[in-house]
């Protein structure tokens, strides 16, 4: 049974080029969900809209996510809300 942790894991293991964080860490990540016929379905956003390794990223995800042998992986890019940097964060960065 594949569970949000191991979801969550695989996100921590996709950077992104430009920050060189995780996409969990950074909060591009916004829901998880794993549906009882074990399909991975996140909701995830880039730092900007044009963010020229966006498409990358989700492809990284999407072949990383295969790993926990899921039936579907659906990912789904928003920028409702536009992303913004946490204060933990920008704490953690020095910013």
């Amino acid at each position: 049974m594949i569970t949000k942790d191991d979801v969550i894991a695989v996100c921590q293991t996709i950077l992104d080029p430009e920050v060189h964080l995780d996409i969990y860490t950074l909060g591009l990540i916004y829901n998880i969900d794993i549906t009882s016929e074990q399909e991975i379905n996140i909701l995830m956003t880039y730092t900007t809209p044009l963010c020229p390794f966006g498409g990358k990223m989700q492809e990284d995800l999407k072949t990383a996510l295969t790993v926990l042998n899921p039936k579907a992986i659906n990912i789904e890019l928003t920028f409702n809300p536009p992303w913004k940097v946490s204060d933990e964060l920008r704490e953690a960065l020095g910013v």
